[in-house]
């Protein structure tokens, strides 16, 4: 994977890099891949991005393909950890699908750490179609930020899942799979987007490796 491939945010010589992968609709300089990426580089984090090869194609032929199958997403994520050093001082993990299998890899590279910024639990409206058997033995610290109305998996439905002891959660209040409010809530999307982007230095600042 060149260089080319990716979007870095924040100081080159930081301790540590967050590595983000995008959704299954949007690239990897979407709006939110942006906010979140751009605020939390400026709390002192290296923030790089890539896209997976179905979403660089897109980019390259202006046509859309569906999402690559999930050997090749591991495989991309497997390329970005390597091209960028290995696991040691990285925390991957992403929006949606790049979070999900961002959260597959995590134990097996060696990374420092996992952040899914709205993890799809399940399909909207298919509650029974799981997707947390390999969160239930992670080992890798991890912080699932997630909105409380989330169609993918909201606060009341995640409260009865099997999860593993190293996985926190940072609720955003009212926010959707994007952590958008309703107006009704009395809540902004800027708001919500901030509040995430301070949850995630929070977990950064204490995975940070001891200075050399």
């Amino acid at each position: 994977m060149e260089r080319s491939r990716f979007l870095f945010d924040g100081p080159e010589d930081a301790a540590l890099t967050l590595v983000l992968a995008h959704g299954a609709g949007a690239p990897m300089n979407a709006p939110f891949m942006n906010v979140v990426a751009r605020g939390v580089a400026r709390g002192g984090v290296r923030v790089a991005r890539f896209e997976f090869p179905y979403m660089h194609a897109r980019r390259q032929r202006g046509s859309r393909g569906a999402p690559d199958r999930g050997p090749v997403l591991e495989e991309a994520w497997a390329e970005a950890i390597a091209h960028l050093g290995g696991g040691e001082r990285l925390v991957i993990g992403g929006k949606s699908l790049g979070g999900r299998i961002a959260s597959m890899v995590a134990d097996r590279a060696g990374v420092r750490g996992l952040v899914c910024l709205g993890y799809p639990f399940h399909p909207p409206g298919k509650p029974e179609r799981l997707r947390t058997k390999h969160l239930e033995d992670l080992r890798t610290p991890a912080l699932i930020v997630q909105g409380t109305r989330d169609t993918f998996g909201g606060r009341e439905e995640v409260a009865g899942y099997r999860l593993s002891r190293a996985i926190r959660f940072a609720w955003i209040e009212d926010g959707d799979h994007s952590f958008k409010p309703r107006a009704s809530s009395g809540r902004t999307e800027s708001q919500n987007l901030d509040e995430a982007i301070a949850r995630v230095q929070e977990f950064l600042s204490a995975l940070a490796p001891p200075e050399d």
